[in-house]
C-alpha cells in the first residue's frame, strides 16, 4: 500500500482544493459525492472539471398508482350467492381472463376494482344481477430482484409501493458472519447497486444501511434489480475492448498489466508489427481507465497503457474491486465516461446475476393467506 501511495502522489492525486491541470491530470481523480458536493476531477490533457451527482428527489416518493393486472397474475373468482362458482384463474399472456362462460375477458393494466367491473358486465348477458368477488393471490407481472450476499435473496412480487428498505427487509438484510471473536460483514456495500432499465440509479448503500441516511431510500418499481456482492469475493473486472470482458481473480501485488493479460486475446496491436495483443481493433490505451471504491463515491485513474507497455510509465498495482475499462473510441466528459463503465459493470453483473436466479422456472411468488381483494 505504501507503494501505492507514492504512485498516487508522484501522478498528483487531486481534489477539491486543489484543481487539475494538463501536468498532473493522470492522478486518481475522486467523483461526486451523492451529498451534491462538486468536485474537481481531471481530464488528462484538458483540465478540469467539475461534476455533481445527485438522487432525483422524485426518486424518494411514491408514485400512489394502485396495482394494476398483468400476465402472470393469479387471482381468485367468486359470484357471490351462488355455491361452488369460486375458482381461481392467470391472466394469460395475452392479458385476458378466461372465466365461466366468458370469452377471454382483457383486463391487462386494469385495476382489480376496474376488472371485476369488467367480469359483472359481461356475466349480465347470463345472469341477473351478477356480483363478482376478485381476490388478488399471486403476482407474477410485477416483481423486484433482489439478489447477492443476503440472508433471503430472490425475486419479490410487488403489489403496492415498496421502498428500498422494505425490499431488503423482506430478502433478510445483508449477510453478516457471526463468531466467538466478531460478527463480520459479508455483504460489500460499496459495490452494491440498483439498476432501473439499465441504468444505475445513485443510491449509496453505504449511507442507507450503516448511517441510516433515509434520503438514499428510494421507491422501487417493477422489474428493478438489486445486487449486493459479496465482500469476500477478490476480484477485479476487465471490461470494454477486450475479446474476453471478465472477472479476473486477484492476486498479491497485481498491476493493471497483469490483470489485462488475463483477459485472453488473439488480436493483434495495430501499431505493433509483432507479437499477440489482446485488444479489439481501433481502441484507444491512452484512456483506458481504473475505477475504485464505492459505486456511490468513485475514483478514476485514466492512464495511458500504451506507455506502459513501452516502458514510457509506471505499471498501476491494483485493489480487489477495480473495474479496469478499454474504450474503443474516445471520450470528451470524464463524468459521461465514468457513468458509461459503471453502467456497463452493473449491466453486465445483473444480466449474469439474473439468468442464475431466473433459470429455474417461474418467477410468481404467493401473496400471505388472505391476498389483496375486492368487493
Amino acid at each position: 500500500m505504501a507503494g501505492l501511495a507514492a504512485l498516487f502522489a508522484q501522478l498528483g492525486c487531486q481534489t477539491a482544493d486543489s484543481p487539475a491541470t494538463a501536468s498532473n491530470a493522470s492522478g486518481f481523480s475522486e467523483l461526486p459525492g451523492r451529498e451534491g458536493k462538486t468536485v474537481e476531477v481531471a481530464l488528462p490533457a484538458t483540465g478540469a472539471v467539475s461534476v455533481t451527482n445527485t438522487l432525483n428527489p422524485d426518486l424518494l416518493r411514491a408514485d400512489g398508482q394502485p396495482f394494476t393486472l398483468g400476465p402472470g397474475d393469479r387471482v381468485e373468482i367468486e359470484i357471490v350467492d351462488t355455491p361452488n362458482s369460486r375458482t381461481t384463474a392467470m391472466v394469460g399472456a395475452d392479458g385476458k381472463l378466461y372465466f365461466h362462460l366468458l370469452p377471454g375477458i382483457d383486463v391487462w393494466g386494469m385495476t382489480l376494482g376496474e376488472a371485476r367491473d369488467r367480469l359483472e358486465k359481461e356475466l349480465g348477458q347470463y345472469l341477473t344481477k351478477a356480483q363478482i368477488y376478485l381476490t388478488l393471490r399471486e403476482v407474477g407481472s410485477k416483481y423486484v430482484w433482489v439478489l447477492g450476499r443476503l440472508n433471503k435473496p430472490g425475486i419479490l412480487p410487488m403489489t403496492s409501493s415498496m421502498t428500498l428498505i422494505e425490499a431488503l427487509s423482506l430478502s433478510g438484510g445483508p449477510a453478516r458472519s457471526a463468531s466467538q471473536v466478531t460478527t463480520e460483514d459479508l455483504a460489500d456495500l460499496r459495490h452494491s447497486f440498483l439498476m432501473r432499465q439499465g441504468e444505475l440509479l445513485p443510491v449509496d448503500f453505504e449511507r442507507l444501511l450503516k448511517q441510516g441516511d433515509l434520503s438514499q431510500n428510494v421507491y422501487l418499481k417493477p422489474d428493478d434489480f438489486i445486487y449486493v456482492p459479496s465482500s469476500l469475493a477478490q476480484e477485479v473486472y476487465v471490461l470494454g475492448a477486450v475479446k474476453t470482458p471478465r472477472a479476473v481473480p486477484y492476486r498479491d501485488r497485481m498491476s493493471l498489466v497483469s490483470a489485462i493479460s488475463g483477459a485472453e486475446s488473439s488480436v493483434r496491436y495495430d501499431w505493433f508489427s509483432r507479437g499477440e495483443g489482446i485488444f479489439m481493433k481501433d481502441d484507444y490505451l491512452s484512456h483506458v481507465a481504473i475505477v475504485r471504491g464505492s459505486l456511490a463515491r468513485p475514483k478514476v485513474l485514466v492512464v495511458n497503457y500504451s506507455a506502459i507497455l513501452k516502458g514510457h510509465a509506471m505499471d498501476v498495482p491494483l485493489e480487489p474491486g477495480d473495474i479496469i475499462f478499454v474504450p474503443n473510441s474516445p471520450y470528451r466528459l470524464l463524468k459521461s465516461y465514468v457513468n458509461m463503465i459503471i453502467n456497463t459493470f452493473v449491466t453486465t453483473v445483473a444480466a449474469n446475476e439474473g439468468l442464475h436466479a431466473g433459470g429455474g422456472g417461474a418467477v410468481g411468488i404467493s401473496l400471505p393467506v388472505g391476498g389483496v381483494n375486492t368487493h
